[in-house]
């Protein structure tokens, strides 16, 4: 897996795979989201303008990372904000997610945006060596 934490984008024919890794699940999901938001918009520059919050409803683990992407499509669709900082903490009754939030138009798109989360070849789950998850978005 290389690095203890860590995300990639890996090559796709016509919309864009990311790959997470961590130690742990909050910290897997916390990658994935930084690797979906990094695959189309440059942050450089960006400046904080509100805190969010998110907690999805409990789930099977890949229903989780489906969740929380999704919820980041959406509040870019309808708040037009974009997390720069996001912190996931597992939590007494589920997942808690907060973002440091920036304006859609502070940043610069540099690919396509995407459209949904794809549940084909989705994959996130953990063993002794930590989580990992690969995620198709659709653009």
């Amino acid at each position: 897996m290389g690095p203890a934490r860590g995300h990639r984008l890996v090559p796709h024919t016509a919309d864009v795979r990311i790959e997470a890794w961590a130690p742990d699940r909050a910290g897997c999901l916390t990658e994935a989201v930084t690797a979906m938001v990094e695959s189309f918009a440059d942050l450089a520059g960006a400046r904080l303008h509100a805190e969010r919050e998110f907690r999805p409803p409990p789930a099977a683990d890949e229903d989780l990372l489906v969740a929380v992407l999704d919820e980041v499509i959406y509040r870019m669709e309808t708040a037009d904000e974009l997390p720069l900082v996001t912190e996931i903490t597992d939590d007494a009754g589920g997942l808690r997610v907060r973002w440091g939030v920036t304006g859609t138009g502070e940043v610069e798109l540099t690919g396509a945006v995407p459209k949904a989360v794809s549940l084909h070849e989705l994959r996130f789950g953990g063993d002794d060596r930590g989580w990992c998850g690969a995620v198709t978005l659709d653009v």
